[in-house]
This record gives C-alpha cells, structure tokens and sequence, in this order.
C-alpha cells in the first residue's frame, strides 16, 4: 500500500499529517498494547504470594519481558499475524506468541501456562484500547490542541484593541475588538481541553462474566480484585470494580463526547473565520508557487479553514456513533464493539487533521485594519444603542423609537446622529460625550476580555 492506493485518505493523502497516530491505533499498536496487558498480568501473579506455583520473577527475567514490549515491530507483529491465521483468534494468537518468545528462557519458560490466566479475551482488549486511547488522547490530540489554543491566545491578544464591526444575524451590531471575539473560543477551547484531560479511561481484568470465577476456581484465597486492581495501577489505569463480560466503555464515550464538543467548538471558528475573511476583515499571507484557482489567477481561497470544517465533521460522525454505541451490549457482550473500537484512531485522526489545519490557516492571517475601520465608519447606525441607553438613563421618553424611525432601513450619517444628538436634552457633558462617540471607539471592556480579564 502506498499513500495512491490507499483506501483512506488518512493512510493516503493525509498519511503525513496522521502519522503520529499510526504507531498507536495501527493493527500493529493493537498488538503491542495487547502484548503489554498481558505481560503486565504475568508480573502481576508472579507478585502475588497466593500463588506459589509461579514465583516472583528475577530482575533478569521481568527485563527480558520488558524488552519483548519495547522492542515490538513490523516483524513481531507479522509473526503474530501468522499465528491468528490458524487461531482465527486475535488474542489468541497474542497468547500463542508470548509462550512462544518465553521458551528461550528457562524462567519464563517455567511459567508459560500463566500467561492469559484467567482472564478473557475482553481483558487484554479493554486494556489495550485504554492505552492506546490514552496515548492518543495525551500524546497526540492534546499537544496539537493545545498549539491550536496558544495560536489563539497570540491572536487575540496581538488584536486585543483592534476594533471590529460585529455581526448578529449578519447584520451590522455594536462594536467589538478581533481580539475579544477570538478570545471567546480561546476560553471555549480551554475549557473543553481541560475536561478532556480530566476524564478517568477505567479497565478490568475480572474473567468471562465480570465475577472472578476462574480466578477463585484456581486459588480461593488471593484477593483477585486488588490484584487486578495493582496491575491496573501499575498500567496508570483505574480498575471498574463491576463489570459485565465488558469494561462497558462508559468513561470512553464521555471522552468521545469531550473530544466532539471541542471538535465543534472549533467548527465554529473556522466557520467565523471563513467569514472573517470573506468581509475583508483577515487576509491571507500567500506563497509562491500557490494556485488558489484553475481558472481565476486572483484567489487566494480560505482552504484550511474549509478543510477543517470537513475534516471536525467527520471526526465528530464517528464520535458520536462511538459515544452512542459503546454503552450498549447484548447482554455480556457480543463482537459489534470489537468492530467499532477499531475506528477510534481514524476519529481521532480526523481530529487531528482538522486541528492541524486550523493552525496553518491562523498562520497566513493578516489583519486588515484599514477594512475594519472603512467598515466601522459606513455603519454610525450602531451607536444608536448608546444614545437610546443614555436618554432612558436620564428619562427621555421614546428613544429607542425615535432612533429606530431615524435609522432602520436607512443609511444613517454621522451628521444625521450628531444632529439628533445636539436636540437632546442631556447634561452638556453627557451630549459632549455623546458627540464624541465613533463606532470605533465604541467597544465597551474588549479589549480587557481579549487581553484575558476580567475573571469575574
């Protein structure tokens, strides 16, 4: 397979952008995860002293299955290939190439029929899903998150005092800084961001059932559910004390859930963006070389942020499906799981191509100021709200009114509100203020929002 013959674009076309997914979601990340829960079980019993018959390995010994973990590759994962092709059972085959690895070495030989002891398929898959899921989520969707934020975190605060026509239903509104209005989906994206590190991936390793029963069949008296629990620890997972044959994927739909919500966070940035740069607000640095158009020299597109919108889309297609599958099982569990699971990475890669746009896009941004202010100045209208606010402050009847049949549907001047401003009757400083006013300078506490405060 090659990036032309792939069936993905995420293999193909986007292969670079993804890349530093692969080794984590890829059939051979699987096997690695796989091969790194089982591992972590065998020490886990030879830790235990409910168990004489396999005694705590040798420092020798636990680095010898260290190494088999470590160094997992191409050639590994192939060799277990081979096996599932007889086993027609992936984790059967993990099992398979384990004891086969420890017969070289007269210890771990010695302790061959502990490995996969007790537990179920569903055991080593839960915990080699949270790990990988882990891995990407920290590793991965999380740095390129967090560059994301800081690109606009410098935006807004560089364009902390750029004012800014605002738009509500399209239409001209009160005045606001480019900064201020990046820095709402800053403060969005932090707080998605935080939720995602924060939510807890548990696991299991409790038997066919959830019930120990193979574990207490063969040795009545270890306490299996600590034990399950240290080796757990030991992965930096939590243990989920009651489960079906299924670790019931609930803190992985969360996840899902917080990932999609950021995803469409910045949906919405990129779609004020794009029409940022429609009205003439942004501009976009070019580079030589660069077609915008096979047929109009002159375009210079917004495609990062159109990419990003379609690649968050179908990142969050699939996270919903995860989020809304996963929970639910038939009875102990049945294979449609195992099936979804394996589309976590392209969500995720999804993700991170959209994120990754977004970033290139905010790098070619220019702001153009002198559009910002022609745009200000066609639209004194906007101050109406002040007067109007200032005359029912000191009791002047039918502001809003009057203002309204003075300027909606009509192109209202500078002149045409200084005059009406001048009949007032306001306290001369009050008018002075009035009559000063310009749409430009008519932002409120903006540029303290953009710059980060206030906190409360």
């Amino acid at each position: 397979m090659t990036q032309l013959s792939a069936l993905s674009p995420l293999d193909g076309r986007y292969a670079r952008e993804t890349q530093a997914l692969s080794p984590i979601f890829s059939e051979q990340g699987l096997m690695r995860a796989r091969l790194e829960a089982e591992v972590a079980w065998l020490i886990g019993l030879s830790e235990e002293t409910g168990v004489p018959e396999l005694p705590a390995f040798s420092p020798a010994a636990r680095a010898e299955l260290a190494r088999l973990v470590n160094t997992f590759d191409e050639e590994a994962a192939q060799a277990i290939k081979t096996l599932e092709a007889t086993t027609n059972h992936d984790v059967k085959a993990i099992e398979y190439y384990l004891r086969g690895l420890m017969q070289g070495h007269p210890e771990l030989q010695a302790a061959a029929e502990f490995v996969h002891f007790a537990l179920t398929s569903e055991d080593i898959n839960n915990v080699a899903y949270t790990l990988m899921v882990r891995a990407g989520r920290d590793g991965v969707l999380q740095p390129a998150l967090d560059a994301l934020i800081s690109a606009l975190d410098e935006l807004a605060r560089n364009a902390a005092a750029t004012p800014m026509l605002a738009r509500t239903h399209g239409q001209p509104a009160s005045p606001t800084t480019v900064g201020k209005e990046i820095r709402v989906f800053v403060t969005r994206l932090q707080r998605a961001r935080d939720h995602m590190a924060a939510i807890t991936l548990q696991a299991k390793m409790n038997g066919a059932v959830g019930n120990y029963n193979a574990h207490y069949a063969a040795y009545p008296d270890v306490d299996w559910p600590a034990l399950a629990a240290r080796v757990l620890a030991g992965l930096g997972l939590t243990q989920n004390p009651h489960t079906t044959q299924i670790e019931p994927h609930d803190d992985l739909a969360a996840l899902c859930h917080a990932v999609a919500r950021a995803n469409t966070i910045l949906i919405d940035a990129a779609r004020d963006l794009w029409g940022y740069i429609a009205l003439g607000y942004f501009g976009q640095k070019t580079r030589a070389g660069e077609v915008g158009s096979s047929t109009m020299p002159h375009k210079v597109n917004p495609i990062d942020f159109e990419n990003a919108e379609g690649n968050l889309g179908l990142a969050n297609a699939l996270l919903e499906h995860l989020a809304a599958k996963l929970p639910i099982s038939r009875f102990q569990r049945d294979l449609s799981d195992s099936t979804v699971l394996r589309n976590v990475g392209s969500a995720f890669g999804y993700a991170l191509l959209g994120y990754r746009s977004l970033s290139r896009g905010l790098a070619k941004l220019t702001v153009n100021t002198a559009r910002l202010q022609e745009d200000l100045a066609a639209h004194v209208e906007v101050l109406t709200e002040a007067v109007q606010t200032v005359m029912r402050r000191f009791g002047l009847a039918r502001g809003y009114e009057d203002l309204k049949d003075l300027s909606r549907g009509r192109t209202l001047t500078a002149r045409d509100l200084q005059d009406f401003i001048a009949k007032l009757s306001l306290p001369p400083e009050v008018k002075t203020r009035l009559l000063a006013l310009s749409p430009d300078r008519y932002t409120g506490n903006a540029e303290l929002q953009a710059r980060g405060g206030p906190e409360t």
